[in-house]
């Protein structure tokens, strides 16, 4: 049985199917704005969790920064590399609650992912990947669909089941896939219990895809020393 949060696997090949892309071809803003003020140098490794049909991914790999851009649906990988031709090495199928990797990175960004996990425990393995893969003077950026107080959670056993959404195109029958949004307190109650530590936050946009994003920037809290 899949995974519910593998269901944007089926939305993707639905609408690629179409001959259609789901998602806007602009970058989110506050991608380049993080790693451009934390100083994040083009030699320096940086991992994308979610990549999805490259909306950001294009962008910063043309600026020359490098990057693995990863996506647990098999769709999205195909499509990124199909459409980016020239980087196809830099995209790889990745799951961040089963996988790991060997290398740790600079800097991690996540765009819109983390609301698609709905249970806690998929939750926390999301920010302990991110802990896991951060370089000890990393930072990662990180962003869910919310306004910072409103809560929902959908049904996970409904997460494949076909729904009518809108898109650019008109009405479309895609996989109804999973969201839970939470406010500012629990999103950073889960980051600190995962062992990570604000550095800043705040409200942001993702235009047209996304009218009201919060953000978290974090860095792996210090490892105590040992007494001599």
């Amino acid at each position: 049985m899949r995974s519910y949060y593998k269901a944007y696997d089926d939305r993707y090949r639905t609408i690629h199917e179409k001959g259609l892309q789901w998602s806007s071809t602009v970058c989110t803003p506050i991608v380049m704005e993080v790693l451009e003020r934390y100083g994040i140098r083009k030699d320096q490794k940086i991992l994308e969790i979610g990549c999805g049909e490259g909306r950001d991914a294009h962008v910063v790999l043309d600026e020359g920064y490098d990057l693995l851009a990863t996506d647990v649906s098999k769709e999205a990988v195909e499509f990124c590399r199909k459409m980016m031709p020239a980087y196809q090495d830099r995209f790889r199928i990745l799951d961040c609650l089963t996988d790991a990797l060997e290398d740790r990175f600079d800097c991690i960004y996540a765009v819109a992912v983390i609301h698609m996990l709905v249970l806690d425990e998929d939750r926390n393995g999301f920010y302990q990947f991110i802990g896991a893969h951060l370089q000890p003077e990393g930072v990662a950026l990180i962003s869910t669909m919310g306004d910072g107080t409103f809560e929902m959670q959908s049904d996970i056993t409904q997460a494949f089941t076909p729904k009518e959404r809108e898109h650019e195109s008109g009405k479309v029958m895609v996989a109804g896939t999973s969201c839970r949004m939470v406010s500012f307190t629990t999103f950073e109650n889960e980051i600190e219990r995962n062992g990570l530590t604000i550095m800043e936050k705040g409200i942001t946009q993702a235009l047209p895809d996304f009218n009201s994003l919060m953000y978290a920037v974090v860095k792996k809290e210090p490892v105590p020393a040992l007494d001599q």
